[in-house]
């Protein structure tokens, strides 16, 4: 009964925590790892009547930060070989920067509809939508103020095994051009086997579209060069072929023969130059919707011996390799130039609505929308 009233009485004072405007700290024990897991909350900003907090989530190993504002994922400490703590995510030197400073998604939540929809436009139930044209002709990650640009109403929460927050945003009907009310709840956590999990589930009263992820540019080696000598092995056998704009052609391709055939562990920078220049397509890893997750992606950081498991329940994943930064100032003095990070943005087939071969992005009333995604991080 002890323990029972401990965790009801730990539950509360989290709960306080998200109102303060001051830093705090609250602490969990676990008696039988002997590990401790922290959640350090600090207000940042205030927008309007809306709150911006910076989430510190610590299981005594390694360290994610995060904030409400766009759903972010800010800083990643992970040790290397030798226990060095660094950040590993591409990021700006604080949580208030991203109001004001524009930056290309760093650890963003993408929504309504992450990544591209062709010439800003589709058609649903007979009736057609205009978006907005952020990117060339076409709409990227959710129109001109997506869900990466949303004050997210944020809860933390923690267990014996878990630290995270849980946040909610609801998204009005035409918000950016899409129909219906939708509402979202999004769980980022922190476990004590060196897991981030991210969890997405959404409910609408009319019939839209919804495709989230979450855009985080990882860089193994603690920012100190670009990502090229990062090891990478995919369990994808096809891909989408995508056209000059970077929109898919329709086309499902067999890796086989091709620069995107990483079933074997691969050097990112030699198949970079196969493939002239870098990547930013969709590899497949299941070609129809399943609850199963599924063990995506693996990437080896061979001088730091950092290494990272993706495992997702969703049909694809867009391999991002950092083509468009150049002489970008992120944090810490820093400067990211191309190929400094790596996107791996676990979600449905980019154009889906498009194209009736690939996975359907529509959400029908009574139906829910729902992601899992976990980046599971370690040494060699």
């Amino acid at each position: 009964m002890k323990k029972i009233r401990l965790l009801s009485t730990l539950l509360i004072l989290i709960g306080l925590i998200a109102q303060s405007c001051q830093s705090k700290e609250t602490q969990v024990t676990t008696e039988k790892t002997e590990v401790k897991l922290m959640l350090k909350v600090q207000k940042v900003a205030q927008i309007g009547d809306q709150e911006v907090f910076s989430y510190l989530l610590d299981n005594g190993n390694m360290q994610v930060e995060m904030s409400n504002y766009g759903g972010l994922i800010s800083r990643i400490y992970v040790p290397d070989r030798e226990g060095n703590l660094e950040n590993i995510a591409l990021t700006l030197d604080s949580v208030q920067q991203y109001l004001t400073t524009p930056n290309p998604f760093f650890g963003a939540t993408a929504g309504r509809v992450a990544n591209r929809i062709a010439g800003a436009t589709f058609e649903l139930n007979g009736q057609t939508y205009t978006l907005a044209a952020n990117n060339g002709p076409n709409t990227l990650h959710g129109g001109l103020e997506g869900f990466n640009k949303k004050v997210w109403d944020a809860e933390p929460y923690s267990n014996d095994s878990i630290v995270g927050v849980k946040m909610s945003y609801v998204s009005p009907d035409g918000e950016e051009g899409f129909p219906g009310t939708l509402t979202t709840q999004l769980w980022m956590e922190l476990t004590l086997d060196n897991t981030l999990q991210i969890r997405f589930e959404s409910e609408t009263d009319q019939t839209t579209l919804v495709n989230l992820t979450n855009h985080t540019y990882f860089n193994l080696g603690g920012m100190k060069r670009d990502v090229k000598d990062h090891i990478f092995q995919f369990n994808a056998d096809y891909y989408t072929p995508v056209d000059d704009e970077l929109i898919p052609t329709g086309e499902i391709k067999d890796v086989t023969g091709t620069p995107f055939d990483f079933r074997e562990p691969k050097k990112l920078g030699d198949q970079i130059a196969a493939n002239e220049g870098g990547f930013d397509h969709n590899m497949i890893m299941k070609l129809e919707q399943s609850p199963e997750m599924k063990h995506f992606v693996s990437v080896t950081h061979p001088e730091s011996g950092r290494t990272m498991e993706m495992y997702s329940d969703n049909v694809g994943v867009q391999f991002y390799t950092g083509n468009f930064l150049e002489a970008f100032a992120g944090a810490d003095g820093i400067t990211y130039e191309k190929h400094w990070g790596f996107c791996l943005e676990s979600q449905n087939w980019p154009d889906a609505i498009h194209h009736e071969n690939f996975p359907s992005p529509v959400l029908n009333p009574g139906e829910k929308y729902t992601h899992q995604v976990a980046y599971r991080f370690g040494v060699q």
